[in-house]
């Protein structure tokens, strides 16, 4: 049996005519789907026969909570869920004033190696599909009973190692037969896998690309995430520019603040003159201290330091509103814990 929400509406349009049923079933069964009701049997304009028919062929792939925990400082939540496989991934929501964002994940494990992020721990099991990303966001909008309007791909795994689903993903949740996200509201965060980061360019989606940096040069980058050895800073500049150029999207850059390593003032000038004149602007992270990676996070005038140079010297800087602090809602640390059988 397949996933349902793996299709679009055409995909599945065409599933029906081939099957023996009229195509205009497709957007019904949608529009249940897209309004919570995630059983066959109770989607009541549909006959007998096409409910027999898809209920042999499909199933609605929404993953079961197995844990979840809320932030009693923002509302922060963060769920534990269980893919139809049983395997484990994590999904948070975050509301704002504008709305409720979604940081979901890609994959299940993640093989980038980056020593900051509790996502690596352990490796990679495999890829997500477009439906099973998608599910993410339909149980966590049932669970909060409200619309979720901002999806950020930055939970497990490398969205751009995982190409094709991430791309069908896309076309689905911003489809007005899907959840209607637009294109603008969708964030991809990547640490620099340079030739999908052009191949992504070449689709000219509106989405935001953001880059998981984290060092002003080569060497200190190393350090910390293995695919430095294979792409230099010089090539995901290079890529940066022609997404710029193809998209006219302005980037984020993604940086980690680590004690020591990457907070000096010297790298915040470093940084400046790299990203001197692009499109960009900068999103300082006070790292999330993983057990295994040893790293402790920089102290706020060391970060308020890196931000008044990277400002002193024209690039736009925030520094990232750290949400869930009390769960510990950075990727990976959930579903961590509950293998290691330290979450009962």
């Amino acid at each position: 049996m397949e996933n349902i929400l793996d299709y679009t509406l055409e995909e599945l349009q065409i599933w029906m005519k081939e099957n023996g049923e009229s195509s205009f079933r497709a957007k019904q069964i949608f529009d249940w789907i897209y309004k919570n009701e995630w059983n066959f049997e109770n989607m009541l304009n549909l006959s007998k026969k096409t409910i027999k028919n898809i209920s042999e062929n499909f199933y609605i792939g929404i993953p079961e909570i197995i844990r979840e925990i809320k932030s009693d400082i923002d509302g922060t939540q963060k769920l534990l869920l269980a893919l139809k496989d049983n395997n484990l991934i994590e999904a948070v929501v975050m509301k704002y004033k504008y709305g409720n964002s979604i940081c979901i994940s890609t994959q299940i494990g993640c093989r980038m190696g980056c020593k900051f992020c509790a996502s690596t721990v352990g490796g990679m099991i495999r890829n997500l599909t477009a439906g099973e990303m998608l599910g993410e966001i339909l149980k966590a909008q049932n669970k909060i009973g409200d619309r979720i309007s901002n999806v950020v791909l930055m939970g497990t795994g490398e969205p751009l190692d995982n190409y094709d689903n991430v791309m069908k993903f896309l076309k689905i949740v911003n489809s007005k037969y899907g959840l209607n996200i637009g294109q603008r509201h969708i964030t991809l965060s990547t640490c620099g896998i340079v030739p999908n980061i052009i191949k992504l360019a070449d689709e000219k989606l509106q989405i935001t690309l953001a880059i998981s940096l984290h060092a002003p040069n080569d060497l200190i980058r190393k350090k910390t995430m293995p695919i430095a050895n294979k792409y230099s800073i010089n090539q995901i500049i290079e890529a940066c520019k022609y997404y710029i150029n193809k998209t006219n999207r302005r980037i984020t850059f993604e940086y980690a603040l680590i004690n020591r390593l990457n907070d000096k003032n010297e790298h915040a000038k470093e940084l400046s003159n790299l990203l001197k004149g692009l499109l960009c602007h900068v999103n300082l992270i006070p790292v999330n201290e993983v057990t295994e990676s040893g790293f402790v996070r920089s102290t706020s005038e060391s970060i308020n330091n890196f931000r008044k140079i990277l400002e002193h010297n024209g690039i736009e800087t925030t520094v990232r509103r750290e949400m869930g602090s009390d769960i510990n809602a950075a990727c990976g640390q959930l579903r961590r814990s509950y293998m290691k059988g330290s979450l009962k």
